[in-house]
């Protein structure tokens, strides 16, 4: 399939170039007078149904403006939908101004007539750099047009919403695991810390045995069947997450210091009985688990201070022999 769309044989000339951009909204305030030149640094594109208008990777070097037809953009890694756009609307805007690679790909929906700008070849410094009051209040006109868009989308879409839910998965899913990632920890652990909360890490002692004598696969096999098994054992009691390579974590809002040692204890316990044998051949072969607690607010009255008293713990516990339990003033 052809990736790009091709230049109008027939173009329809400049003033239908200056009527397209008079249509969209990042252009709707420019005067007449004022969109000439952007049309004359533009371009048509015809494109054929299912045409390809770019693809991720490509660089964001122009914004596109439909003058007929529709375009879908859609999600570069499950494929889909995010948005459609009509005759009037732009797209594109985002990556060229900030100069970033394109993170999802566009195609015509029937035959399509777009407006390309700049025009092929050129950058868009090159293109207004004999007018910067327009390229100023491009800028300008580009911050109003996303705000107004975030606003509409913050207006459609409900908090429990699929795409929500979708979206969430993707930004703090961790694609091995299944579980929440480190970048979950950060931005929601100071919104989860009352009066009291335990943080509880927690490694292998023996996961360089493991990935050393089977292999760095049946490494990752065996850390997707010890996070099953930690969250099985958890139910909605706490929010389990990968905090980092074979380290997980569980964060236990309300949980104090006796509650925190004795659920840890259960964990510790479930996983050292994991059988790995499916995986490794070795029935003899377990996980020794070492673990970390960290008290809100007696060991970090804010969520980092929390996380760094709770993060070099599981491998104290290893270097002591392994199997342990440690508290921050245990290591001490």
């Amino acid at each position: 399939m052809k990736k790009s769309g091709k230049q109008e044989e027939s173009s329809p000339g400049l003033p239908a170039a200056v009527e397209v951009l008079s249509k969209a909204m990042l252009f709707s305030a420019f005067s007449a007078d004022e969109l000439v030149p952007l049309a004359e640094k533009s371009e048509f594109l015809l494109c054929e149904d299912g045409q390809s208008i770019f693809e991720p990777g490509d660089p964001g070097d122009r914004l596109y403006l439909v003058a007929t037809g529709t375009v879908d953009v859609h999600s570069s890694e499950d494929g889909s939908a995010l948005a459609q756009f009509v005759p009037g609307d732009s797209f594109g805007e985002l990556d060229l101004l900030t100069r970033t690679r394109r993170n999802a790909r566009a195609r015509a929906v029937g035959p399509s007539l777009l407006l390309a700008f700049p025009k092929g070849g050129q950058s868009l410094e090159e293109a207004l750099a004999s007018r910067p009051e327009v390229a100023a209040r491009i800028l300008r006109s580009f911050l109003l047009v996303v705000s107004g868009r975030t606003r509409k989308a913050n207006s459609l879409v409900k908090e429990n919403s699929p795409w929500v839910r979708e979206l969430r998965r993707q930004v703090y899913g961790d694609k091995l695991t299944g579980l929440l990632n480190k970048t979950y920890l950060d931005e929601n652990l100071p919104k989860l810390l009352s009066d009291p909360t335990a943080l509880v890490m927690l490694k292998p002692d023996n996961f360089k045995e493991i990935n050393d004598r089977f292999g760095h696969e049946i490494g990752d096999a065996a850390l997707v069947l010890m996070a099953g098994e930690l969250e099985r054992e958890l139910g909605k009691e706490g929010t389990a997450l990968r905090y980092s390579g074979n380290e997980l974590a569980v964060i236990f809002p309300g949980k104090g210091r006796a509650g925190a040692l004795q659920t840890a204890r259960v964990i510790q316990a479930r996983l050292s009985a994991l059988d790995l044998s499916p995986l490794t051949g070795d029935p003899s072969l377990r996980f020794g688990i070492s673990l970390g607690i960290a008290l809100f607010p007696e060991h970090g009255n804010e969520a980092e201070s929390l996380v760094k008293a709770c993060v070099g713990l599981p491998l104290l516990g290893r270097s002591r022999g392994g199997k342990a339990i440690l508290f921050p003033e245990d290591g001490e």
